[in-house]
């Protein structure tokens, strides 16, 4: 069975790529777009949601990391290294190994997920944890490819934002035209950077008349964008965007700025309740961060923000199975009865 097409030949004369370019590909991008009815309805907007759990490594990681990886390779890298929270990780650590590369991940002790751990480790990096959070791996790691010829697959990376930007060109395709918003999770910031950078670049080659307002929301414990200065100590339930200085701040700034956009935080509950909502009601299971930008949409809709009839998209950057103990650890208990008809017909119809 063979992958489907690269998603760098798919917008290649979009991207930094030559003839040269070994391309590393695990068959990512054509993420659904899907329309969520009813609660679009609840709003008098039209809704949809960019479920990138469904790349290859179960987050939209996996786009920036194709073309982060083809362009070590082309440049003769041996080694891939980055600092993560999870998502990152798994998707440099499967990546590297296709493409027969060394790969470590920085991870901050105890700030990670089992399910984006068990990736990383499974497909043979180097795992090594820090006493410290993000920013701090983030500061070593890239002190550490200053003085060697490792390759840095963060978003700091130029080639991972490129990538990036193919999430923005897939929704133009898909709905005809750009969306009058983007709701956004924000962590590290260099997905919101891609997305505006996205939209721009199919403006400017005349494939969108137009373009969307930038929304991006932050978990409330580590808002340091929305807050105006660096958080020291981010706590949020969303472990991927748990980041207290962004190191694509600047460029998320500048997003919204030009976009007349917003930047606003939502609370661990907002985005419980965003969680549960969309997984109970339109049978998508994201990852508690993904839900941020939901939570946001929600938020800034019952604020009476959005117009009738506009259409908005939300990114759910991740696959719920990334971070499965969230699920369970508030889970209605499983019921448990006798083996008998009667008895399972009672628990099925109970309200």
């Amino acid at each position: 069975m063979s992958l489907p097409p690269a998603l760098i030949e798919k917008y290649r004369e979009l991207l930094p790529v030559s003839d040269s370019t070994p391309i590393v590909s695990l068959g990512e991008g054509g993420t659904p777009l899907v329309q969520l009815h009813r609660l679009g309805e609840r709003f008098g907007v039209r809704l949809y949601v960019k479920f990138e759990g469904m790349n290859p490594t179960g987050s939209f990681k996996d786009r920036g990391m194709t073309m982060a990886v083809s362009k070590a390779v082309e440049r003769g890298a041996q080694a891939v290294i980055c600092a993560s929270t999870g998502n990152t990780s798994a998707s440099a650590a499967a990546y590297a190994a296709r493409a027969g590369l060394r790969a470590a991940v920085v991870i901050p002790e105890g700030k990670i997920a089992s399910g984006k751990l068990a990736q990383a480790i499974v497909h043979g990096a180097r795992v090594i944890s820090i006493d410290g959070n993000f920013d701090q791996a983030l500061e070593v790691v890239r002190e550490l490819a200053t003085v060697t010829d490792i390759e840095l697959v963060n978003s700091v990376n130029p080639f991972r934002i490129a990538g990036q930007t193919t999430g923005a060109f897939e929704i133009c395709d898909d709905l005809g035209h750009a969306p009058d918003v983007l709701c956004i999770p924000v962590g590290n910031a260099g997905n919101i950077t891609a997305y505006w950078e996205g939209f721009r670049r199919y403006h400017e080659v005349g494939r969108a008349t137009s373009l969307p307002k930038m929304m991006g929301f932050q978990a409330a414990g580590a808002a340091p964008l929305v807050l105006g200065h660096t958080v020291t100590h981010p706590e949020t339930i969303a472990t991927a965007i748990r980041i207290g200085n962004p190191a694509s701040g600047p460029q998320a700034l500048a997003a919204v700025a030009e976009s007349a956009g917003a930047l606003a935080s939502v609370t661990d509950a907002q985005i419980l309740a965003a969680y549960r909502l969309i997984a109970a009601t339109e049978g998508i299971f994201c990852e508690p961060a993904s839900a941020a930008s939901l939570a946001g949409f929600v938020m800034r809709a019952e604020a009476g923000d959005f117009t009738e009839g506009q259409s908005i998209v939300c990114i759910l950057t991740g696959h719920g199975l990334k971070d499965p103990e969230v699920a369970v650890a508030d889970a209605p208990p499983v019921l448990r009865i006798p083996s008998h008809v009667t008895d399972l017909e009672r628990a099925v119809f109970r309200d």
